[in-house]
C-alpha cells in the first residue's frame, strides 16, 4: 500500500503538470484504468488466495506491483473525472482567447491580500467555481475552477466564503498543473447574489468575535492563538513566521494535524469524564471534529490535517499501531482521488512524510533510546523520538523549499510540544465563548496567551542560535542528495554505532572536522573575516550593508529583496542584536528582506525616511515593524548615534528633498559612518540632483569606503565621487540584472579616482577588512 501511495503521487504530480491533450482528460480512459487488458492481466499478477502458482518469492513483489498499478489506475481514473468536469464548458476556450464576459461565482477560499512591491496597489487573490458565464451570446453553466486576481480597493477583498457574486472581467490562460482552468481579472467591483447559509454565517461570525476577542493580546500570541485555532495566519508578525520556518516549527503557526488529533483527544477526554456511554463517544467525537474543521474552513489544507492527524494519532497508541501503515497508505489514495492537484503541494507531501515518519520510527526509536539512558530520562527520550523523526523524513522536501537544513528542529519542536495542548484547547474554548461574550473570551484568550508566547519565543530564539541554520544545495539536486544520505545513514545506522564503539578516537576526530566544516571559525580563513569594518550582503539585485557595534552586535543599512538572504548573511556574521536598522527608502530591492532581519536578529530600533513613497510599501514596513514592538522613527539631517569605536551620522534627506527623477531615490538616507578609524559613505539610491547637494555637505572629507548609489547605475555625480575619493567601493548588484547594473560609465568613473570595486554579483559577500598593520584591504567570500 506504501509503495502504491507514492507511485500513484509521483504520476499524478508529472501528469497534471503536463498540458492536457484536446481528446483525452489523462492519458484517455483506457490509461486511466491501466489498459484495455487489464482484466487478463490481473489474473496473472494478482493470485488467488492459497494460489501459489505464482512462483516463491515473486508473489510478494507481483502483489506490490499489482497494489501500485491498481492505485493509480484508481486515482488517475478519478483524475479524469476532476479534470473532465473542470475543462466542461467553453471557460477554457474563453481563456485562450482573452475573452471578456460576465460570469457567476461562488468564492471558494478566503480573499488574500498579496504586495507588488512597488507604487501600485496590492493584489487580491481568491479561488472561485463558475456557476454561469455569458459571452458572445452564449451562456453557459459549468462548475469550472478558477483563480481570481484582482486590485486591492474594489471590493474582491471582502466577499464572503461560499458567497456567491456576479462580476464582468477578462480570462486569460491559468498555469499547467494548476487547479484553476482560468484567470479571471475583474473589471470594477464584484455583486453579491447570494450570501453564505446560516450555518456559515454562524462561522463566520464565531471567527470575527474570535479576532476581537484577541485583538489586546501581545503580537506573538495574537498571531499564534488564530493560527493554531482558526487557521487564520494574517496576524502573525513577518519576523515570527520566518523564525518558526528556520526553525521547522511552522506546523505549530497553523493548523496542522496535531492540532486535529488535540482537538480529538480533549473531546475523548471529555466524554470519558463525563460518564458518557461508549457507543456515543465517537458520534461526539465526528461532530466536534466537523465543527472544528468548519471553524478552520473546509479546505484543502484542513481536510488534509484532519486525515494526517487521525493517523497519527493512531501511530502514536500502541493497540492499533500496525493498522496505522497501511491506514496511512488508503487515506493517502483517498485524498488523492477526492483532490489530485494535492500531489503537488508542498504542504500535502510535508504532511504524509511526518506522518509517515511518526508510523515508522517515533515509537521504535522513542524506546530503543529510552532503553539505552537512565530510567528519569526515558519520557523525554520518547517525546523527543516524534520530532526527530519527522524531521529525519521531511528535510529533502524542506531544501526544495529553503535550500536550508535546520539542525535546531528537534530541539525547537521538543521545547514547544507540551505548549501546543493548552495553547489549542484554550483557544477553542475562547473561540465557543466569543458568540457570548468577548470580553469572557478575553479572559481566557489571555491563558491561551500565555503558552502561545512562549512559543514564539522558542522559535526566535532558536532560530538565532549558532549553526541553527546549515546552507545545502538547492533544488532538485540537493533534496535527492540530502535524501540519499539519510537513507544511507539509516541503512548503515549500527554499523557507524559499532565503529564509534570499537574506535572512539576516530570518530571523535571525524566528528570534530566535521564539526569545524559546518560550523567555520571566524579569522582569516573563514567568514566572517577579522577585523571586518563594513561587509556587502550578496541579497541579488539589491542593497544591504552592516556595520560591526561590538561583540555579536551591529548597523545593518537596507536588507535586500530576499528575507532569506539578509537573515542568512547576519547569522554568517554571527549578529544576534542590530542596534539601529536603517532602511535609505521604500523600494523593494531595499526593504524586502525585513522580514529575514527581524527573525535573524533583536533590532532595537528603525530609522526610515520622511519620504513615504511607494506609499504600499511604507505602509506594509510600518505595519510589520508595529507589530514586532520596534520603536520607528524618521530620519532627520544631524542624528548622531555612538556604539564604542562606531559612530552614525545621518547627513541626507532634508524634510523636503529636491524634485526630479525618482521621489522614493531622491530621499534616500545618506549615512557617514565612522569605524575602528575607517570612515565610509552609504548613499542608498541616491540620483544625481540630490547627490549634488550631498557633495557640498561632504566637501573637504576624505572617505576610505563609497557605497556607490542606485547599484553602481549611469547615473551618478562625478563631483561626490571624486570628492569622496575612495580606497574601496562597494556595489550591491545582483547577478545577470536587466537593468544593466553596474554601468559602463560608473566603473569608468571608479577606476579614474584609484578605488578598489567589489561587487556582490561577481564576488559574493564582500568586506572591507583592517589588516594586522592597520591598512584597509577588500576580503570576497567568494573569491570571485
Amino acid at each position: 500500500m506504501v509503495v502504491a501511495s507514492g507511485a500513484l503521487a509521483m504520476a499524478l504530480a508529472l501528469l497534471l503538470h503536463a498540458r492536457p491533450r484536446r481528446d483525452t482528460a489523462v492519458g484517455g480512459p483506457d490509461a486511466a484504468v491501466g489498459g484495455s487488458d487489464g482484466g487478463r492481466d490481473s489474473r496473472t499478477l494478482w493470485p488467488a488466495p492459497g494460489d501459489h502458482r505464482s512462483g516463491g518469492r515473486g508473489g510478494p513483489v507481483l502483489l506490490v506491483l499489482a497494489l501500485a498499478a491498481a492505485a493509480v489506475g484508481l486515482v488517475c481514473g478519478a483524475t479524469a473525472l476532476h479534470l473532465a468536469v473542470a475543462r466542461a464548458g467553453p471557460v477554457a476556450a474563453w481563456a485562450q482567447e482573452r475573452a471578456v464576459t460576465s460570469v457567476e461565482l461562488v468564492v471558494t477560499t478566503e480573499p488574500r491580500m498579496i504586495a507588488r512591491g512597488d507604487e501600485r496597489q496590492p493584489l487580491v487573490i481568491l479561488e472561485a467555481r463558475v456557476e454561469r458565464a455569458s459571452a458572445r451570446g452564449e451562456t453557459s453553466r459549468p462548475r469550472t475552477p478558477v483563480l481570481v486576481i484582482a486590485t486591492a480597493g474594489e471590493g474582491w477583498d471582502e466577499v464572503a466564503w461560499r458567497s456567491r457574486v456576479d462580476a464582468v472581467g477578462r480570462w486569460s490562460p491559468a498555469e499547467p498543473g494548476d487547479r484553476a482552468v482560468a484567470v479571471l481579472v475583474p473589471r470594477g467591483p464584484p455583486t453579491t447574489l447570494d450570501r453564505p447559509t446560516v450555518l456559515l454565517r454562524g462561522v463566520d461570525h464565531v471567527r470575527d468575535r474570535f479576532r476581537r476577542a484577541v485583538d489586546p493580546l501581545p503580537a506573538d500570541a495574537r498571531g499564534l492563538v488564530p493560527g493554531l485555532v482558526i487557521g487564520d495566519t494574517s496576524l502573525t508578525p513577518p519576523d515570527l513566521t520566518q523564525a518558526m520556518r528556520d526553525t521547522g516549527m511552522t506546523h505549530l503557526s497553523a493548523v496542522s494535524g496535531s492540532n486535529v488529533a488535540i482537538v480529538a483527544g480533549g473531546v475523548v477526554l471529555l466524554a470519558t469524564r463525563l460518564g458518557l456511554p461508549r457507543r456515543w463517544r465517537l458520534p461526539v467525537v465526528l461532530v466536534a471534529l466537523l465543527g472544528f474543521i468548519l471553524l478552520c474552513r473546509p479546505e484543502p489544507s484542513v481536510l488534509r490535517a484532519g486525515v494526517m492527524g487521525a493517523v497519527g494519532l493512531m501511530a502514536l497508541t500502541g493497540g492499533r499501531r500496525r493498522a496505522s501503515l497501511p491506514t496511512l497508505a488508503a487515506a493517502v489514495i483517498g485524498l488523492l482521488c477526492l483532490d489530485p492537484w494535492l500531489a503537488r503541494s508542498y504542504g500535502f507531501a510535508l504532511s504524509t512524510l511526518a506522518t509517515l515518519g511518526l508510523v515508522l520510527w517515533a515509537r521504535p526509536w522513542g524506546l530503543a533510546m529510552a532503553a539505552r539512558l537512565p530510567r528519569w530520562a526515558g519520557l523525554p527520550a520518547r517525546a523527543a523520538a516524534v520530532p526527530l523523526a519527522a524531521q529525519v523524513i521531511c528535510a529533502p522536501v524542506i531544501v526544495l523549499l529553503q535550500g536550508t537544513v535546520t539542525t535546531v528542529a528537534v530541539l525547537a519542536n521538543l521545547l514547544a510540544a507540551p505548549l501546543v495542548p493548552p495553547t489549542t484547547i484554550l483557544g477553542v474554548v475562547a473561540a465557543l465563548l466569543a458568540p457570548v461574550s468577548v470580553g469572557l473570551a478575553t479572559a481566557v484568550a489571555w491563558l491561551a496567551a500565555v503558552p502561545a508566547w512562549v512559543i514564539g519565543r522558542i522559535a526566535r530564539v532558536c532560530s538565532r542560535l549558532p549553526g541553527g541554520t546549515l546552507e545545502w544545495w538547492d533544488g532538485a539536486p540537493g533534496a535527492w542528495a540530502l535524501a540519499a544520505l539519510t537513507l544511507a545513514l539509516l541503512v548503515t545506522w549500527r554499523w557507524w554505532s559499532h565503529q564509534v564503539v570499537r574506535r572512539p578516537w576516530v570518530a571523535g576526530a571525524a566528528a570534530c572536522a566535521l564539526l569545524g566544516w559546518t560550523l567555520p571559525l571566524p579569522g582569516p580563513a573563514g567568514w566572517p573575516p577579522s577585523g571586518w569594518v563594513v561587509v556587502g550582503c550578496d541579497v541579488g539585485q539589491g542593497d544591504a550593508f552592516v556595520v560591526p557595534t561590538g561583540a555579536g552586535r551591529a548597523v545593518v543599512v537596507d536588507t535586500g529583496p530576499d528575507p532569506h538572504a539578509a537573515g542568512a548573511c547576519l547569522r554568517s556574521l554571527g549578529v544576534h542584536r542590530v542596534d539601529l536598522l536603517v532602511l535609505t527608502h521604500f523600494h523593494s530591492d531595499h526593504v524586502g528582506g525585513l522580514v529575514g532581519v527581524l527573525g535573524a536578529a533583536e533590532v532595537s530600533e528603525v530609522l526610515v525616511t520622511p519620504v513615504q513613497e511607494p506609499a504600499d510599501s511604507a505602509a506594509s514596513v510600518t505595519g510589520e515593524v508595529s507589530a514586532a514592538g520596534i520603536p520607528l522613527r524618521q530620519a532627520r539631517p544631524g542624528d548622531r548615534w555612538t556604539w564604542g569605536d562606531t559612530a552614525v551620522t545621518v547627513l541626507w534627506p532634508p524634510p523636503r528633498p529636491p524634485a526630479g527623477g525618482s521621489a522614493a531615490n531622491n530621499a534616500s538616507i545618506v549615512l557617514d559612518v565612522e569605524v575602528s578609524g575607517a570612515r565610509a559613505l552609504l548613499t542608498g539610491d541616491l540620483e544625481p540632483e540630490s547627490a549634488r547637494l550631498v557633495a557640498r555637505l561632504t566637501a573637504g572629507r576624505d572617505y576610505d569606503v563609497l557605497k556607490v548609489a542606485h547599484h553602481g547605475s549611469a547615473a551618478q555625480d562625478e563631483r561626490l565621487v571624486r570628492e569622496a575619493r575612495p580606497e574601496i567601493a562597494l556595489i550591491g548588484v545582483g547577478a545577470d540584472n536587466d537593468f544593466g547594473h553596474p554601468a559602463p560609465r560608473a566603473l569608468s568613473l571608479l577606476s579614474e579616482v584609484g578605488a578598489v570595486v567589489l561587487r556582490t554579483d561577481l564576488h559574493g559577500d564582500v568586506a572591507v577588512v583592517r589588516d594586522p598593520r592597520g591598512r584597509l584591504v577588500p576580503h570576497a567570500r567568494e573569491g570571485g
